[in-house]
């Protein structure tokens, strides 16, 4: 989720360098059977059920936002698509595609279309570009960006936001039907600012600019910053209602559940860069939550 990268690359340098020089060197931690067959003399043929689900697929196309770009995982205000949980090639990270599909396979069989930056109402078109590949299974992550504004007021409203997913999955239906579909929740950005509010190094990060409506003056515990916080906090709750309810009426479709959403994200899972997107190892829980999800039984 960028934050106006270019305007504000050499502060951020600056302040990770002299925050740096402050606190010591910071680093990341490191087949289904038919029915028996029936007796008589005419017997009529049943149609044998057959799983809407595969948790095999030999495609994976991914689209989102700067998650799934893995922004800031190797490298300063950049996205590191080898990193990413959904579809990178980093054997560290182990992301889904490398799972489900084998090293010898991401290359040529997944895509990542997510772009950083990107909000809900840009889904759509990222979906048609999923949809012209023909993928067998598409991942999506998005809605951090709708909450993340400067303030809360700046939100996407929960009508708006459940229009454009709808629309989303509409778009791929029309040219992929037969696509599996899996949803991450939107994270908790409320449990964001609670790992990351004591610490001095995190705090200066966040003063440039990071997801203003949450992150924001991260030490004031006043009334009016605690309103501001359930605010974001009750607004990813709804986006996640909704990432629910819209894809329980697809039966190719299936969400996390809330398991991102649910999943703390402690300090060494974080980028040192803006303490906030995921590092290489936070994107390689990622993965494991989404593997967990696609091949349940």
């Amino acid at each position: 989720m960028p934050y106006g990268r270019r305007r504000i690359r050499t502060a951020v340098v600056g302040a990770v360098l002299a925050v740096a020089a402050l606190a010591g060197c910071t680093g990341s931690p490191a087949p289904r059977t038919g029915a028996a067959a029936s007796t008589g003399p005419t017997p009529t043929p049943t149609p044998t059920p057959v799983s809407s689900w595969d948790d095999s697929p030999a495609s994976v196309a991914a689209v989102g936002d700067s998650v799934t770009r893995a922004f800031d995982a190797c490298s300063l205000l950049a996205d590191c698509p080898e990193a990413s949980w959904a579809t990178g090639t980093d054997p560290a990270v182990n992301s889904l595609a490398l799972r489900l599909l084998g090293p010898g396979r991401v290359a040529g069989n997944s895509w990542n279309l997510a772009r950083s930056g990107a909000r809900v109402a840009a889904l759509p078109e990222q979906m048609g570009r999923a949809a012209a590949r023909r993928p067998e299974l598409v991942t999506v992550m998005i809605g951090a960006n709708d909450a993340c504004r400067p303030t809360p007021a700046g939100m996407t409203p929960v009508a708006e936001f459940r229009r454009s997913f709808e629309a989303s999955l509409a778009r791929l239906r029309k040219d992929a039907p037969k696509a599996r579909v899996y949803v991450a929740s939107v994270p908790d950005l409320r449990r964001l600012w609670d790992t990351g509010r004591a610490n001095p190094l995190v705090r200066r990060v966040w003063e440039l600019g990071v997801c203003g409506a949450m992150l924001a003056d991260p030490e004031d515990l006043g009334a009016a910053a605690e309103r501001r916080r359930t605010a974001v906090r009750d607004r990813v709750v709804a986006y996640n209602e909704v990432l629910a309810e819209v894809c329980a009426r697809d039966e190719r479709c299936r969400y996390d559940g809330g398991a991102v959403f649910g999943f703390r994200f402690d300090e060494s899972l974080l980028s040192t860069w803006d303490w906030f997107h995921p590092s290489r190892e936070g994107q390689a829980r990622l993965a494991e939550l989404a593997y967990r999800r696609i091949t349940e039984k």
